[in-house]
């Protein structure tokens, strides 16, 4: 190890926190009597080690604290180590974020069957890896917080976390992989089936859903070929009009209507949780694995198995590169009056526009 990585990792370590985790209290679903409060959820991190070596798996600890009078349910996908999904965690590196290497998904909304209660006063904690799941291959000092929008994962508050600092030894291999064209090496054109689990049934319901995603995205093209204006859909779902975010919802819809009928999709059904509805990994064009609640879903309309496909499509970051600020038409609506920037690159929205149910002009 050079001497300023021994120096740099010296001062690193002595500001980690030590994970503290309260006794274990009735987490059971009939244990949540609120009286009508909210509960807030505080979050801590930490790490054993602050410098790693360029082959070492990153690995931080995440402490969720009731600091409220009123229990609290966390998704129990939260301390699934096999969920996909680490999107709620900012990483970046030169005040720039790192690049996002894991799964965007489309989750149910939060129930208590799929909860864990978090009673008043009591902390639960879980390691998250995040080597495998950000960019850190340039190597570094990176800051690390949960930043309080896995707004699915907990019912109440959540305050974003303090960051905490760790040093990585660059990592040329990682750079390599991140970096290759997965659009060029895919080849083009055509559908495909990753694994044994799509059967025939389910490939029917997927080519009925490829079909009217296209039918979605097209018709949402179609619509923004006119007159750009403050219309009530456009306003419903993206805020405040300019001709400009106009134009850029106009350019993602048609780049989402391009890859099913130019690109090779892959589809993967080997996902078995029952609330999530899809996800993919944004770097990993086209490939979208698909989970219980898509299954369930109807054909069109509202959280359809076509406009989860739009909401994935949009999330490739040779697509649209949409986020997940919002979830949900209640919080999709609200986003679009309160931030409508975020707005404009939120998947739900995207979705919600194509779907356009109730219809609006």
């Amino acid at each position: 190890m050079k001497l300023i990585w021994k120096l740099l990792a010296s001062a690193l370590l002595a500001s980690c926190v030590t994970v503290v985790t309260a006794a274990p209290k009735d987490r059971s679903v009939d244990a949540i009597d609120s009286g009508g409060a909210t509960g807030v959820v505080a979050t801590s991190l930490s790490t054993s080690k602050a410098y790693h070596r360029s082959n070492d798996d990153v690995v931080i600890g995440v402490v969720f604290s009731n600091t409220s009078a009123a229990p609290v349910m966390l998704a129990n996908w939260l301390f699934d180590s096999s969920d996909p999904d680490r999107s709620f965690l900012k990483v970046t590196r030169d005040g720039q974020p790192a690049d996002y290497l894991g799964a965007l998904v489309k989750r149910t909304a939060l129930t208590a069957d799929e909860a864990t209660v978090l009673q008043p006063g009591e902390s639960l904690s879980v390691n998250y890896e995040l080597s495998s799941l950000f960019n850190l291959a340039q190597g570094g000092v990176f800051e690390v917080a949960f930043s309080g929008s896995a707004k699915q994962a907990i019912a109440g508050q959540t305050l974003s976390s303090d960051a905490i600092s760790l040093a990585v030894e660059p990592d040329p291999f990682r750079s390599l992989l991140s970096a290759i064209d997965h659009s060029k090496a895919a080849g083009a054109g055509g559908v495909s089936y990753s694994g044994t689990k799509c059967t025939a049934s389910k490939k029917a319901d997927l080519m009925t859903a490829l079909v009217n995603a296209e039918a979605y995205a097209g018709g949402a093209v179609t619509y923004l070929s006119g007159t750009p204006s403050a219309t009530t859909r456009y306003k419903t779902w993206f805020g405040t009009f300019s001709t400009a975010n106009w134009n850029t919802i106009k350019t993602h819809y048609t780049n989402i209507r391009s890859v099913y009928n130019t690109q090779p999709i892959v589809f993967d059904c080997g996902c078995t949780k029952k609330t999530t509805y899809a996800y993919v990994y944004p770097s990993q064009p086209y490939k979208i694995y698909l989970c219980g609640a898509f299954w369930s879903a109807p054909a069109t309309g509202t959280d359809s198995k076509a406009g989860t496909l739009v909401h994935e499509t949009s999330h490739f970051t040779v697509v649209a590169g949409t986020q997940d600020y919002a979830y949900g038409q209640t919080a999709a609506k609200s986003l679009a009056l309160s931030n409508p920037s975020q707005a404009i690159m939120n998947a739900d929205s995207h979705e919600y526009f194509a779907e356009n149910t109730p219809a609006q002009p």
